[in-house]
């Protein structure tokens, strides 16, 4: 059976408390799992949550501050050390080569896994497979950022009474999936459009285009809300959003399930930002993060 699940390694923003490690995530998507943004102390926090080194096939890292990437030696080295048996992707901006290059290799260790390095440098599709098309955009900060986005494609859900009264059943229904037809019976008759699950994660970033592109009809948006509303200033200065801001995309996108994370040390309870984005008109379901928390991907609508 397939999983798909959100798992919270960190939600710290630049400053980690008692309860907050620096960021870190990882979505299990089927049998693939994506680390995003890999902080100080992930390899610890993956040991927490039961995450191992073998359950990484792609590292997306969003922009080079050290709360979003210093975990990336660590983690780059665990994978090897394990020895892990397939390839793995790193995506990250292509601006920030030099900072990818010097965690990479920050200390001695024997290389064994091979790690393709796939930097991004403009809005676009990065990896098309089976299960999902992964895409990045630019986003609004201080140095170059992107988020990340993944769609699956979008299938035909067959539907047994249909099928059942043009009497087709068992090795047929492959057939009539495969060709498109089958002894006059289109597939269009017997079935219906099931539409891809889709998941955004958006880190460090004003409110611009790029955040709302991201977030557009998703099923799950994980986004970076730094800052209470009455603070929006400081926000808007140091390229963040607060949890009204952030709440406001997910609403004007249509999100089903939003997953705030990324607070500053400088609050302490975390159901203001709660309050807050539900004071901001988002109606669907909320997640306010937590560390080594597991959050199911929403099911699809049926």
């Amino acid at each position: 059976m397939s999983v798909r699940e959100f798992v919270v390694l960190g939600t710290a923003s630049q400053v980690p408390t008692r309860r907050r490690n620096h960021n870190g995530y990882l979505l299990r998507w089927d049998g693939e799992g994506i680390l995003f943004d890999p902080g100080e102390g992930t390899q610890r926090q993956m040991l927490r949550a039961g995450v191992a080194a073998h359950d990484i096939d792609r590292i997306c890292v969003t922009h080079f501050h050290g709360d979003h990437s210093l975990g990336l030696a660590g983690v780059i080295q665990r994978i090897n050390l394990d020895q892990v048996p397939h390839p793995v992707t790193a995506h990250f901006p292509a601006s920030g080569q030099r900072f990818f290059d010097r965690l990479r290799y920050a200390t001695a260790y024997r290389e064994t896994v091979a790690l393709t390095e796939a930097p991004v440098a403009e809005d676009g599709i990065l990896a098309v497979t089976g299960a999902y098309t992964l895409e990045g955009r630019r986003l609004s900060h201080p140095v170059e950022s992107f988020g990340y986005r993944l769609t699956e494609p979008d299938r035909r859900r067959m539907l047994p009474a249909k099928l059942a009264g043009h009497g087709i059943a068992g090795p047929d229904v492959g057939r009539l999936q495969r060709d498109g037809t089958l002894r006059g019976v289109t597939l269009d008759e017997v079935s219906e459009p099931r539409r891809g699950q889709r998941f955004a994660f958006v880190m460090d970033t004003r409110l611009c285009d790029g955040a709302f592109a991201l977030a557009e009809g998703c099923d799950m948006l994980v986004i970076e809300s730094t800052f209470l509303d009455e603070d929006v200033r400081l926000a808007t200065d140091h390229g963040h959003l607060t949890a009204g801001q952030a709440a406001r995309v997910a609403r004007e996108s249509g999100v089903r399930h939003l997953v705030l994370t990324h607070f500053s040390q400088r609050y302490h309870d975390p159901q203001l930002f709660e309050f807050q984005a539900r004071s901001a008109g988002f109606e669907g379901e909320l997640t306010i993060a937590q560390d080594l928390v597991t959050v199911p991907v929403p099911t699809r609508h049926q």
